[in-house]
């Protein structure tokens, strides 16, 4: 059966991975637990859908190390999509900038 991911966000830094697993293995296995360094949110696999459901039910809007965390099911990343972030079409950039003259 295919482990239920779960988003765990308004983590407090000093939380820990270890931390993570420790907490959520109270409702289930924990496959992974990842946190995603210096921005404040992670995610935990659970190994069946009913755990993870237990997880969100019990965890969400609760205290961890100080902050009220939020928990909900992790949604994929959508696939293919726009470019980089700040690209321009038509091709305008720097290299073919026109050097002026004086303008007086």
């Amino acid at each position: 059966m295919a482990a239920t991911k779960l988003y765990v966000g308004n983590l407090n830094y000093q939380t820990n991975e270890d931390r993570l697993k420790e907490v959520f293995s109270q409702y289930g296995e924990v496959v992974s637990a990842t946190i995603i360094a210096g921005r404040g949110f992670g995610f935990v696999e659970l190994t069946t859908p009913e755990a993870a459901q237990s997880a969100i039910d019990a965890m969400n809007g609760t205290d961890l190390d100080g902050r009220t965390i939020r928990v909900s099911e992790a949604h994929s990343k959508p696939q293919g999509g726009g470019g980089r972030r700040g690209e321009r079409g038509g091709g305008g950039g720097r290299t073919e900038f026109r050097r002026r003259g004086n303008r007086w």
